[in-house]
Order: structure tokens, then C-alpha cells, then sequence
């Protein structure tokens, strides 16, 4: 009969020692809400409390019991904190009753008592907080104190505190079983999403020429769910601990303070979002009045561009840069406006970044700013367009891109070359189709024939290869230059016009093999490019092997 008790005992005392462990663990959390401080004398805190200067919660358990008044010497909080004490110290004391509570009344204050130890004066000036008579206000304070000694004591009983102890560890076996099941629960999910979804994002690659990417996809997905995954896990790990640490008084603080750490700065987050709300709702508005206002002037400038509206002295070609400027404005000025209704637009970190990154920009941005400014003063200057055919220093190709920032030629090899735009602006630009096809571009080449041969004869032979050559127009007629009389050959120049400068070169070479044809026709030599002496034979093809087989013209 007596191994019963013993026993039970003995579990109390290893409760007791448990809770003792979780009250250390707690005391940094737990200072807010009990004020063990030095207590100062009950004369002290009557003769300095005549008239109030500011106020404090005199707090139990985290639970606010009633607000005190304060002066200079001694302070409302230090005045709450020794009342809590004595309280605390009076719950602790099981040999005071509650019922023993009483109130001395005094002329100028009312003493709220325990048997004989004091707990705290009330003042006229206590009343005032209140608006309330102070025979009243005592009254209702020493009731407020009982309540919450007696609730002090009952949380710590060892039966409240066996059954809580029980709770916490069936709230453990469940907080276990739970997370078993969502674990479980989650691979089984992991398994059907590969075999539903694998296969068809896969396919979606294919089907989209794989401009997506099925690994890509498939991880980001993954990602996703294991990031779902690990937010449950986190909240039945939030509820649990909560749940445990809130049900003994001992680690109730830190359960508070736990609480109000995750919680808060989402509340925060919400309360924050409330107050931004005027001006998000402002921000809405001026994101579609500025989009709705740049596709009316994209509209606009497109008709310019099609040529249904016209200005005098405005190219049609200038539409699309000048539109880019006009948006490029807009935006700049939408966002002077949006900037002060920015949530947080106002704190000293955003103006920091915002500083910063315009130090940045401008510091880095100086070649780019530049090649921008020179792709438009390209537009405007009407250098060249896409599918011209240029020359730039000793670059030779097709325009087939032009951005703000730099030019893409095609050459004639079939290379990509491209060109900062901010060079554009020093270098001299050749377009050879600009003026094709109104005017005709002209080709020309130099031969060097001897001065035996009639200038006349020369001329009419390298009209005849021009009038042979495809692509090169019949009007206007090609023409000759004597470009120099040299010391033992005249120089000749046929020139003759195109108008399709993008076949210049397949021209040029036509061009070549008819003078040869022409002059090998006529028995005359060319004398390109130098001469030293007549050869005993003259250095032409006879008509009968300009076709040669291959392989036949061994010596």
C-alpha cells in the first residue's frame, strides 16, 4: 500500500525537475512578464505618488491586471515591476490565502493587502486612468489580484500539471503520426506526378521545337512541390511546438514569444499592405492608363508608318525610332509619378538602392547611352536600312539588323559582323542601294591594253562584254574612260549600270570573263598589270580552247 504513493511521487518530482529544465530555458522570454527586481520600501512608493506623470501595466502572466501611474522618481514601469514582484511572491506562498485579500482604507490612498504583507496603494491619481471612484477601482483591482493568484497556482498543481503533461505527450504521438502520413502521402504524390506529368512535358518539348526545355521544366515543377512539401512540415512543426510550450506555465513566454517572432512580421506584412493599399490601387490606374496611352500612340505612329497619315518633312522610316523615344519619355515620366506612391519609397534602405543603382548606371552606362544615341542619329541621318549593301572602314556586307545598339552585317561569306553603333558615327558609311534603283548604281573595272591597239576599237569591245553581261542595264548605256596614259599601256575604264547591288559581285565576274571573251575574240592582249617587253606569240586563248576537257591540255 505504501509503493503506490511512493511511486506517484516520484513521477510528480520528475514533472517538477522537467518543468525546472523548460523554466530556465524560458527565463530570457519570461522577464516581461514577472519583474524580479530590488523591492523599495512601501514608504517610498506612497510619499512619490501625489500626482502622476505617466502610466504602465502592472502585468501577471503575460495577462494585463490594471495600469498604475508614475513620476520622476519613480517611474511608472519600475512601479508595475515591484508590484508584480510582490505578487509573484505571494502567488509562490501557498500559506497565503486568497481569501485574506483585503483593502485599508487610508484618507489619501486605499492599501490592497494579504493578511499583512502589502501588495500595491491605489491613488486618486490611479482612479483618474480610469475615470473611476478609487474605493471602486481598489475593489475590482483586489478581485483581479485573486483571480489571477489563484489561476497561478492552479496551472502549477501537480494534478493540472500530470494531465498537461499527458496532453503534450499525446500531441506528440499525433504531431508523429501525422507527419508519418504526410511523408508517405507525399512520396506516393512524387511517384504519380512523374508518371502523369514526365512523359507529357516531355512531349511538350518536342511540340514546341524545344524552345522549352523539358529538364528545366520538370525541375522548376519539382521545386515547386517540394517547396509546398517543406512549408507544411514547417507549420505542423510550428503547431506542435506551440501547442507543448503554451501548455505549462514555465515555457508559456517562450510559446508567446515564439508565436509573436513567426507571426509578426507577417502581420506586419498585412498591416503594411492595408496602409499601402490607397496607393497600390493608384499604381493599378497609372499602369493602364500609361499602357492604354502607348498603344494609342503606337497606333498612331503605325499609321504614320503605313503612310495613311503623312507630315511634311518626316520620313515614314522614322515612325518605329520615333515611337521607341515617345514610349521611352512616357515610361520615364509614368515612373516620376508612380515613384512616391512606391510602398517604402520613403524609407532611407529605398533611397540608398535607388542611389546606388544610379551611381552604378551612370558610371557603367557610358558607352551604352552613347551606341543608343548614335543607333537613332543613324535612323534619322538616313545612312542606310535594312538590306542595303554597305561599306564601313573595311567591313562589306547586307544590313540585316539594326538595334539601338549596334548594326549586323551579312558578308558576302556569309559572316556575321557586328558593329557598335557609336563607330557608326566616325566612320564613313558607303551605301551601294541607295540610289540603285532610281539612278543605277555603276560598276566599272580597269584593263591595260597597248598603245598599238586603236582607242576605239578598245572602247567598242568593252561595251560589247558590258552589253553581254546579265544584270547590267541596257539604259543608260555603259560608257569608257581613258583613265591614264601610262608608260607602256593606256588604262581603260568600262562603267556601266545596275540596279541590283546585292548581285554586284556575281555581275563584277560576269563582267571579267566577257572583256576576256572580247579581247581573246579580237587577237588583242591585255597588258594588266605591268609590261617589260613584247612576247614573241601574244598572250590571248584562242576561240577553239576556251572549252578545254579537263586532263587534255598536258604537255
Amino acid at each position: 500500500m505504501k509503493t503506490q504513493p511512493s511511486s506517484k511521487l516520484r513521477i510528480l518530482k520528475s514533472i517538477q525537475f522537467f518543468l525546472i529544465i523548460l523554466y530556465l530555458l524560458s527565463l530570457p522570454f519570461a522577464l516581461d512578464s514577472y519583474a524580479f527586481t530590488s523591492t523599495d520600501s512601501i514608504k517610498t512608493e506612497e510619499n512619490n505618488l501625489n500626482v502622476g506623470q505617466t502610466t504602465a501595466a502592472v502585468k501577471f502572466e503575460g495577462k494585463i491586471l490594471f495600469y498604475v501611474r508614475g513620476i520622476t522618481s519613480l517611474p511608472a514601469e519600475e512601479r508595475a515591476r515591484i508590484i508584480a514582484e510582490r505578487m509573484n511572491n505571494i502567488a509562490e506562498n501557498d500559506s497565503i490565502n486568497t481569501g485574506s485579500l483585503r483593502i485599508e482604507e487610508l484618507e489619501d490612498r486605499s492599501n490592497i493587502l494579504a493578511g499583512e504583507n502589502f501588495i500595491v496603494s491605489i491613488v486618486d491619481a490611479d482612479a483618474a486612468i480610469e475615470g473611476l471612484d478609487r474605493q471602486l477601482l481598489s475593489e475590482i483591482i483586489k478581485n483581479n489580484i485573486a483571480k489571477a493568484i489563484d489561476s497561478y497556482r492552479y496551472e502549477r498543481s501537480s494534478g493540472v500539471l500530470l494531465k498537461k503533461v499527458i496532453y503534450a505527450a499525446v500531441a506528440t504521438v499525433v504531431f508523429l503520426l501525422l507527419l508519418f502520413l504526410f511523408l508517405r502521402i507525399s512520396r506516393r504524390l512524387d511517384n504519380l506526378v512523374q508518371a502523369k506529368l514526365k512523359s507529357r512535358i516531355e512531349g511538350l518539348e518536342t511540340q514546341s521545337y524545344h524552345l522549352i526545355q523539358a529538364k528545366q521544366l520538370w525541375t522548376a515543377l519539382r521545386g515547386f512541390i517540394n517547396s509546398i512539401k517543406i512549408l507544411v512540415i514547417a507549420i505542423l512543426i510550428f503547431l506542435y511546438v506551440q501547442y507543448v510550450l503554451k501548455s505549462f506555465p514555465l515555457t508559456k513566454p517562450l510559446a508567446d514569444e515564439l508565436f509573436s517572432l513567426i507571426l509578426s512580421p507577417l502581420g506586419s506584412l498585412g498591416m503594411g499592405f492595408v496602409s499601402s493599399l490607397p496607393n497600390i490601387i493608384f499604381l493599378i490606374v497609372l499602369f493602364f492608363v500609361i499602357r492604354y496611352l502607348v498603344k494609342l500612340i503606337k497606333l498612331f505612329f503605325a499609321g504614320v508608318s503605313q503612310g495613311t497619315i503623312s507630315f511634311a518633312n518626316f520620313d515614314p522610316e522614322w515612325a518605329l525610332p520615333t515611337f521607341k523615344i515617345v514610349r521611352f519619355l512616357i515610361i520615364i515620366l509614368a515612373f516620376v509619378i508612380a515613384y512616391p506612391y512606391i510602398p517604402g519609397s520613403e524609407s532611407d534602405a529605398f533611397k540608398g538602392v535607388s542611389v546606388l543603382l544610379g551611381i552604378m548606371f551612370s558610371i557603367g552606362s557610358s558607352s551604352f547611352i552613347s551606341n543608343i544615341i548614335a543607333g537613332y542619329s543613324l535612323t534619322y541621318r538616313r545612312a542606310f536600312k535594312i538590306g542595303d549593301r554597305i561599306k564601313i572602314d573595311d567591313s562589306f556586307g547586307d544590313v540585316v539588323d539594326m538595334k539601338l545598339y549596334v548594326t549586323r552585317l551579312r558578308s558576302l561569306k556569309n559572316e556575321e559582323i557586328i558593329i557598335p553603333n557609336s563607330s557608326l558615327i566616325n566612320s564613313n558609311v558607303i551605301n551601294y542601294s541607295s540610289l540603285a534603283k532610281q539612278h543605277g548604281l555603276i560598276l566599272h573595272t580597269t584593263v591595260g591594253i597597248g598603245y598599238e591597239t586603236p582607242w576605239r576599237l578598245v572602247e567598242e569591245m568593252l561595251k560589247s562584254a558590258a552589253d553581254r553581261t546579265q544584270g547590267l542595264l541596257k539604259q543608260p548605256t555603259p560608257f569608257v574612260l581613258q583613265k591614264s596614259l601610262g608608260d607602256f599601256a593606256i588604262t581603260y575604264e568600262i562603267n556601266a549600270y545596275c540596279d541590283s547591288p546585292n548581285k554586284m559581285m556575281l555581275i563584277y565576274s560576269s563582267l571579267h570573263q566577257n572583256i576576256l571573251d572580247v579581247f581573246n575574240e579580237n587577237n588583242i592582249q591585255i597588258m594588266t598589270p605591268a609590261y617589260e617587253g613584247d612576247p614573241a606569240e601574244p598572250k590571248v586563248v584562242p576561240k577553239e580552247k576556251w572549252f578545254p576537257t579537263p586532263g587534255t591540255n598536258k604537255k
